[in-house]
């Protein structure tokens, strides 16, 4: 036995996919419920019918041809698309649901054959309830369809769709050449039988004639040239059925009134010209769906097994082989015989062809969203060479497909969701991988970005006096000795915010530079992994700091706005490290950046339970800045419980004036600050700052404080000397910041 998804002797083309198609869409629906459509909803509902479901099966059509001439479709057709695009954990899911609604086809179509004999049934009298002759009649036909396939598999299947397609549109044939059943029907649009079923149920029983639209799609591992046969065989039955369609419907209407369409299911038997060839053609139509259901939905499970989405390794293995000589899947095919027993044996032909109604319509609608999502992904390696497709025609089809399945049935919509959703929990617990999935949604996250990043570049840009927020960026050499610089960019950037993280390589960029970027890199993202941050990562490679600096203080951001402040983090036992800040602050007053220096010890950010501002008069330019850093920080889920306490420090006689308008800035800007925690304290001659702060905050969790580029250039003491102290964060602003 062989575990493959192709048939080494493939010959099928063309006329295959079109045979199988149309012989799907033209089949028991046509014959039994399309005068039971017409008498509750009219003409023009019928029209609207035809329309609405061609609305979604030309643009999957569509869909299904240029997905085609993009790739290899193997076997699984519908399954191999989405599988291929939305990975096997999505498409194994949506896979399991086509399968089954595909296997319940065969039933609902052997259900329909047995219809076809109620003219002979009621002719020969036999005493007994028609519905259980009906049901013996569906259960013999299965039981020698059943013969047929597993021995001479699909290639006698094929030729016995050919004999049944013919006599099927010789039946059509004669119906419209036909004459009315009475001289007196009046054409209208709009006349139905009194209390009329409701559009959208009647579009329900309606619609999977439409679905045949996926059945040539299915042969894919028997075809000779998929990427040739498909898109031509599919677009042409799907038009053929549009047309056919339309005229039944016009036919039916001005041949019968709709009294006489709803009690007679076998109203066109009246109309044609030999009256016999309907149950025939219905027969023929039944019995050809259902070979091609049969032949289409083992090769959906057999690639679902080849794919080993099925929970059991063995169970995986026995629905994917196929036999040596051409990969017929015989053991899959034997699956699809019992479910099509035992739905033969519910014999509800309406509650059948609702569950098919709503699987298909999540094929459909996945389809077309993976052909939208590849035009708006823009993916260079998607090249379809079937160029007549366009993005809102896959868009319109997946929206529609979406929007119908819950206006024909509610409950049935959510419980095939809900299947689905299931399915797919139990596929994602036996398959890690998420191959394919990513491959897509990058690319459409990439497109989102870039039109986003545009925007807002192109955007008029506020004053950032009104409407700041920080861009912040960090250039480290230190990212795998200290995390506090990492720890203080994810906290500011978790949701007001943006940060981006550089670690600086020292060097010239060569081969063994760049790659060692590289496994930095990956390391980096490997960490920020494990604390869920919402920083963008990156290294740079540069001779010297200076230049390091130089070139990331004109990068453009990655957020599309520019980046606005700067961090530099040193350790408190390697004060030698600020110089990086010190030393390159010409360059941050020549661009406009607000500056911050972490200064870290080894208490860290202790418990996040209380952050201490500190202002003064002769920093009071950075106040605003350090408060809105305050409660940025604080917003962070890490900070929950977090407090943030204000220390002014002011002479003596301006301290109620100071008072005054702090509180109203805390009032007015709405920051979560009770004013039991500012603390207004009076300088003194005989303490320092530097001291105080070391009094009051020495159990801080982090301290904020100014500081002044040229007074730290004479004297880095009050930035450096803080003994036991946690760690403190000395900011500059460049500009003023307003909080209103």
């Amino acid at each position: 036995m062989s575990k493959s998804l192709v048939n080494p002797n493939a010959s099928f083309g063309t006329v295959a996919v079109f045979m199988t198609a149309i012989s799907t869409i033209l089949g028991a629906i046509l014959f039994l419920r399309f005068g039971y459509a017409v008498a509750n909803v009219g003409l023009s509902g019928v029209i609207a019918i035809i329309v609405i479901g061609h609305l979604i099966t030309i643009p999957t059509a569509l869909a299904v041809a240029e997905i085609a001439t993009n790739q290899r479709v193997l076997g699984g057709g519908a399954y191999y698309i989405i599988s291929r695009s939305f990975g096997l954990n999505i498409g194994g899911a949506i896979g399991l649901a086509l399968y089954f609604s595909q296997a319940i086809s065969v039933a609902f179509y052997v259900i329909a054959f047995s219809e076809a004999f109620e003219p002979l049934i009621a002719y020969l009298d036999l005493g007994l309830n028609p519905a259980i002759v009906k049901k013996v009649l569906a259960l013999s036909a299965m039981a020698i369809l059943t013969v047929i396939v597993i021995l001479r598999g699909s290639n006698m299947g094929m030729k016995a769709l050919y004999f049944v397609v013919a006599l099927l549109l010789l039946s059509i044939a004669f119906f419209l050449l036909g004459n009315p059943i009475s001289d007196n029907i009046e054409v209208s649009l709009n006349k139905t039988v009194e209390n009329p079923d409701s559009f959208f149920y009647v579009f329900t029983i309606i619609f999977p004639a439409f679905t045949g639209m996926a059945a040539g799609l299915g042969l894919s591992g028997d075809l000779k040239n998929p990427k040739k046969s498909i898109p031509q065989g599919t677009l042409l039955a799907t038009l053929v059925g549009m047309i056919i369609y339309l005229l039944v419907a016009f036919k039916l209407v001005g041949s019968a009134t709709p009294e006489m369409m709803s009690a007679d299911q076998l109203i066109m038997s009246k109309i044609a010209i030999w009256g016999p060839i309907i149950p025939i053609g219905l027969a023929a139509a039944a019995i050809s769906s259902a070979i091609g259901s049969i032949l289409v939905a083992p090769r959906t499970l057999q690639a679902i097994g080849y794919d080993d989405i099925l929970p059991a390794k063995n169970l995986n293995n026995w629905f994917a082989k196929g036999e040596p000589k051409d990969n017929e899947p015989v053991n899959s095919t034997i699956l699809t015989i019992v479910i099509a027993f035992f739905f033969i044996a519910i014999g509800d032909i309406n509650f059948v062809a609702q569950i098919i109604s709503m699987f298909f319509m999540v094929t459909y609608g996945a389809i077309c969203l993976i052909s939208f999502l590849e035009h708006f992904a823009a993916d260079p390696s998607y090249r379809p060479t079937f160029k007549q497709n366009r993005w809102y025609y896959s868009l319109l089809g997946a929206l529609l497909s979406f929007w119908l399945m819950f206006k024909m049935n509610w409950p049935y919509a959510l419980l095939s969701v809900l299947i689905m959703g299931a399915i797919y929990l139990i596929v994602t617990k036996y398959r890690s991988t998420k191959e394919g999935l990513g491959k897509l949604f990058k690319g459409v996250v990439f497109q989102l970005s870039r039109q986003i990043q545009i925007f807002v570049q192109r955007a008029n840009k506020e004053d950032q006096e009104y409407n700041w927020r920080p861009f912040i960026i960090c250039v480290s050499e230190d990212s795998f000795k200290r995390q506090s610089a990492f720890d203080l960019l994810r906290w500011i950037s978790h949701k007001h915010g943006f940060g981006t993280y550089i670690h600086f390589i020292k060097g010239y960029l060569n081969r063994e530079t760049y790659r060692e970027s590289q496994q930095v890199l990956d390391r980096l993202i490997k960490i920020a992994e494990g604390s869920e941050s919402r920083v963008y990562l990156d290294t740079i490679i540069s001779p010297s700091y200076t230049s390091a600096i130089a070139q990331v203080i004109q990068l453009s951001g990655i957020s599309g706005k520019g980046n606005n402040l700067i961090l530099f983090e040193f350790s408190r036992s390697q004060p030698e490290t600020l110089k990086h800040a010190i030393d390159n602050y010409s360059l941050f007053e020549a661009t406009g950046f607000d500056v911050c220096i972490l200064n870290t010890s080894e208490k860290g950010f202790g418990f996040h339970l209380e952050i201490h501002v500190w202002i003064t008069e002769s920093d009071f330019h950075n106040a605003n800045l350090m408060i809105l850093l305050a409660y940025i920080i604080s917003g962070h889920p890490d900070w929950k419980n977090g407090v943030i306490k204000i220390f002014a420090m002011f002479p003596e006689e301006q301290i109620e004036k100071q008072r005054e308008k702090l509180h109203e800035l805390i009032q007015t800007g709405r920051l979560p600050i009770s004013h039991g925690n500012i603390n207004f304290l009076h300088t003194a001659k005989n303490q320092s700052m530097r001291e105080m702060i070391m009094d009051k905050s020495r159990d801080a969790d982090l301290t904020i404080a100014g500081f002044s580029p040229r007074k730290i250039n004479d004297n880095s003491e009050d930035i450096v000397s803080y003994d036991e102290m946690g760690n403190m964060l000395f900011v500059n602003t460049f500009q003023n910041k307003k909080i209103e």
